[in-house]
């Protein structure tokens, strides 16, 4: 079975494996060590004369992904098997239907839910990673497992992405932020998305990701003496109260305080809450509320709390399982800490969610809606068949945003997401309800079906026998199953015109010398951008389609660029670009001889959203028929992009030409004093000799805002700028602008 590697590597092979078996903590009989050695013998064999970008045996890494789904995530025999054998059908020459034979059904049926597409038809408008997600994310309909086992796969190869290619290694963090980092958060892995944003982040912008590092290195020996002092008069309350607790510092993922940089616009030394006190209760489960109060109640007899920032997660468990009741308290140094109270139960589910929710499922005192959040999934993948752009669009706005609890007059709760509407509750509560709605009584006062719901509300829907479901309901409704109940109450209504629609369309196409055919139908259809044949019939019944719309669509036939051009982000894959490689990523980076072009002589576009300037890191996108789309490396929306689009990424350098100015904007932060404006103008134009181009300011209450633009050469010109500002007495904050606006 090993005979093909170096005696360094089967030694290396078996002690991976035995590591394995070691941190598999689920039952293990003897038919369950024999069946995971028996695939991992297969696993073995198959990947024999394959190897790993970094030149290593690949057979590493489903023993790593097994590893990961057995020791992290808390998985079974099931999982384990299905993760050394997940790459099997992919990259060999192994069949579904030989591992069904070998191990069953089950495994085999999850297996090929973990292979990816492995082609497109040639003139497919899509997105092949969009493809593979919304295929990935069906399993879930059947088998959770399958996102388990994919999140473990791509926790190691997120681990080990350093081999690889710049483009590639943007491809597959910008996927992992985008689309896995939430969706392992949705299931509760908190410990696995805060790695993988980590290792996104690491890999994306490397030199933030250091720098955040080196500095929390830097902070923890004197930040741990501090928490010791604070913890010293808790922990003598705590033992004369008789609990068996343990304490936890808990430093939060170096992602996380960078997102808090950014949206507090400050450097890392005013970034406070870099970790977090957690304070675990060992008791029985009947008496883990009282025991967190009670732990909770001794703390604030210590340091007072922060009321505006209690979380009880405990009485109203979050969707994914998750329990905990947060605080935050002062200490005497005059510092927040954030504390977390929770109990070994609450903190076992907290680290591997879903599986750790699955163990305790059957438990009388365990509440969570991971059941409901599940049920909601597959309600979302039995509606009807939708392009994968749109529906990856609409699971993570509906499965991964945050919720509000709302109540039915009854006193029911319901939990929705966040932005969700009155008709939203509606549809939730039940379809005929959303249908007829005409208003609703939010706490006792009357509001609009777009009406925006809160946490606390108490919503009583107000229907009428004559009202209808319309389009325009569309541009309000938030959650899926609204959407989806509210288009098949409109197809529903509109089937209602079918015969009347019918005999006037036949009478149309008669009047101008056409069969009611099924071809011209269809070409109808296609012409008038409709959704079927009911939509045809209905349309005509109500005059929106009319004798003359019918002979201009049979006059003026479309010539099938049109979708190219509404379309920007359609690209049609061909084979050549789906070609395999050896770590069983299917793509390869697009248009290669582009590579070869002087960027200068290329059509490009540095892009709004972002404003790259020279020396700034930048990521460059392209699709057909456009010019090369420039972003930063950090940009939101180039993230969204590359983890739809990771196919179109190509090389992009600047090159730095003498002369050349670039607009970029900032904001500056400061007191309201005489002469502000003066030492701020005098800075940027005598002592760097910059150009202003536009300065925007206002003064209110003390405090002073400006937002100005300049032309720099690159990014170092800005930074030299930001810094020399920051040395102003009055100016107390200095941001780069990401977007200039209307410049």
């Amino acid at each position: 079975m090993l005979e093909t590697y170096s005696k360094e590597e089967r030694l290396e092979i078996l002690r991976r494996y035995r590591n394995l078996i070691e941190v598999w903590h689920t039952r293990k009989s003897t038919e369950d060590k024999w069946m995971v050695r028996k695939a991992f013998r297969v696993a073995a064999e198959a990947h024999k004369d394959m190897r790993r970008r970094s030149g290593e045996p690949y057979i590493y890494h489903p023993l790593e992904v097994a590893t990961i789904a057995a020791g992290e995530i808390g998985l079974g025999r099931t999982s384990i098997i299905c993760s050394l054998l997940h790459d099997v059908v992919e990259d060999t020459e192994y069949k579904i239907n030989d591992i069904q034979m070998m191990f069953g059904e089950q495994i085999a049926r999850i297996i090929d839910g973990l292979t990816k597409l492995d082609d497109l038809e040639e003139n497919e408008f899509t997105s092949l990673q969009a493809e593979n997600f919304k295929k990935l994310l069906l399993t879930l309909s059947y088998d959770v497992r399958v996102i388990l086992i994919k999140l473990a796969d791509r926790l190691h190869n997120m681990r080990t992405l350093d081999a690889m290619p710049r483009e590639k290694k943007f491809k597959i963090a910008s996927e992992t932020t985008v689309l896995y980092a939430p969706l392992a958060y949705r299931l509760g892995l908190y410990a696995v998305k805060s790695e993988l944003e980590d290792l996104s982040l690491k890999h994306m912008q490397p030199d933030i990701y250091n720098d955040i590092r080196r500095k929390l290195a830097d902070a923890r020996d004197g930040r741990n003496q501090r928490l010791e002092r604070f913890l010293e008069p808790i922990k003598k309350s705590l033992d004369a109260s008789g609990l068996n607790y343990r304490v936890l510092i808990s430093e939060k993922p170096v992602s996380a305080i960078f997102e808090r940089m950014n949206l507090k616009e400050i450097p890392f030394e005013e970034v406070h809450d870099t970790y977090v006190l957690r304070f675990i209760i060992s008791c029985p489960e009947e008496q883990e509320k009282i025991e967190c109060w009670h732990v909770y109640a001794i703390i604030t007899s210590h340091y007072k709390p922060n009321n505006e920032r209690l979380r009880d997660w405990i009485s109203l468990p979050k969707a994914n399982g998750y329990e905990s009741l947060h605080t935050t308290v002062m200490s005497k140094t005059g510092k927040w800490i954030e504390i977390q109270v929770r109990s070994e139960r609450m903190d076992e589910i907290a680290e591997k969610g879903y599986a750790a929710y699955w163990k305790y499922k059957d438990s009388p005192h365990s509440e969570s809606g991971l059941d409901e959040w599940l049920g909601k999934v597959r309600e979302l993948f039995s509606a009807e068949d939708v392009p994968a752009l749109d529906f990856v669009d609409s699971f993570k706005m509906n499965l991964f945003s945050d919720e509000i609890f709302v109540f039915t007059p009854k006193g029911d709760m319901i939990s929705l997401p966040v932005g969700s509407t009155a008709l939203d509750f509606a549809y939730n509560i039940h379809t005929e309800l959303g249908n007829q709605c005409i208003g609703a009584n939010a706490n006792h006062k009357l509001v609009q079906l777009n009406h925006i719901l809160k946490t606390g509300d108490q919503v009583e829907i107000l229907t009428s026998k004559v009202q209808k479901p319309k389009e325009e309901w569309y541009d309000f409704l938030v959650t899926a199953r609204a959407k989806s109940r509210l288009k098949e109450g409109i197809r529903d209504d509109r089937k209602s015109y079918k015969d009347e629609g019918r005999e006037k369309l036949e009478k149309y196409l008669k009047q101008i010398n056409l069969e009611p055919s099924k071809a011209n139908i269809s070409h109808l259809i296609e012409a008038e951008k409709l959704n079927g044949l009911v939509d045809l019939y209905y349309f005509t019944a109500i005059n929106r389609i009319t004798q003359a719309k019918i002979k201009n669509a049979f006059t003026d036939k479309p010539t099938g660029l049109f979708r190219l051009f509404t379309n920007p982000f359609a690209r049609p894959k061909n084979q050549k670009e789906l070609a395999g490689n050896q770590d069983g990523d299917k793509s390869q980076t697009a248009l290669p001889a582009l590579l070869r072009e002087d960027m200068a002589e290329l059509n490009y576009t540095i892009s709004q959203c972002c404003n790259p300037i020279p020396g700034d890191e930048v990521v460059a996108l392209v699709f057909e028929n456009e010019p090369i789309h420039i972003h930063r490396v950090s940009c939101a929306k180039a993230a969204s992009l590359m983890s739809q689009y990771g196919n179109n990424i190509v090389k992009a350098k600047w090159r730095q030409k003498e002369g050349v100015s670039f607009l970029a904007g900032l904001k500056i932060t400061g007191i309201d004093s005489v002469g502000f404006l003066y030492r701020l103008t005098n800075i940027i134009s005598n002592d760097l000799a910059l150009n202003i181009r536009s300065l925007q300011l206002e003064s209110s209450g003390g405090l002073v805002e400006a937002v100005i633009t300049v032309y720099v050469h690159n990014s170092q010109n800005l930074k030299d700028l930001i810094e020399h500002l920051k040395k102003v007495a009055d100016i107390k904050k200095v941001s780069r602008l990401d977007r200039l606006g209307g410049s």
